[in-house]
């Protein structure tokens, strides 16, 4: 049976590697620095006092409706659907005189409906808000959270153009669905290949 499986995988990888769209990770452009760790990534970009990075990561980014289809059942002639990751994210913005850090919790919605009457939607939410205290690394959950549902409509839109003015906008979330779909892409033929040598491993 393992031998069988080792095959299975050989195959899939080579199949995964020909559909691979990007063999180097796409750039965001307007001078975000990228750093992986594994399934987490980081984008940074620091502007004139101020340092705003956005986290993510890919586990779990995948829309369920993707995974209905498992690609074991699929002939090898058919188009595989293309799996697209939409990870949520938190942009952190630092400001370098306050001790206090802006977290913003922004997330794709499903249905990319926007609300009525609006020219163009945004393609991305913010879902929370809140202040942590900078260079903490655990979050505390008696700071006060904002939750976006109960929002003033005119305080959400000035969250968003806050977040628009530091380069997180509708291009920028695009970009980003790229790159976490090339990375989550990357990470599956790695676990691929790992999985390969585990099953061969006498």
């Amino acid at each position: 049976g393992d031998k069988a499986f080792a095959q299975f995988l050989t195959d899939e990888i080579k199949e995964e590697k020909k559909i691979q769209k990007h063999k180097s990770l796409p750039k965001v452009s307007g001078g975000w620095e990228l750093e992986v760790h594994g399934t987490e990534a980081k984008l940074v970009r620091k502007i004139a006092g101020e340092k705003i990075t956005v986290t993510f990561n890919i586990n779990n980014s995948i829309p369920p409706s993707a995974e209905d289809e498992t690609q074991e059942e699929q002939k090898p002639d058919e188009q595989e659907p293309d799996l697209t990751s939409t990870p949520n994210f938190v942009v952190e913005v630092i400001k370098d005189d306050t001790k206090q850090t802006l977290v913003l919790d922004c997330h794709y919605p499903e249905d990319e409906v926007g609300h009525e009457g609006e020219e163009e939607s945004d393609i991305f939410t913010i879902r929370e808000v809140s202040f942590q205290p900078t260079g903490e690394s655990d979050w505390k959950d008696t700071n006060y959270t904002l939750n976006t549902d109960s929002l003033d409509w005119a305080l959400y839109d000035h969250l968003m153009d806050f977040l628009a003015d530091r380069g997180v906008d509708n291009t920028f979330a695009d970009e980003l669905i790229e790159l976490s779909t090339a990375l989550e892409h990357q990470e599956y033929i790695k676990f691929l290949e790992d999985l390969k040598s585990f099953v061969k491993c006498q």
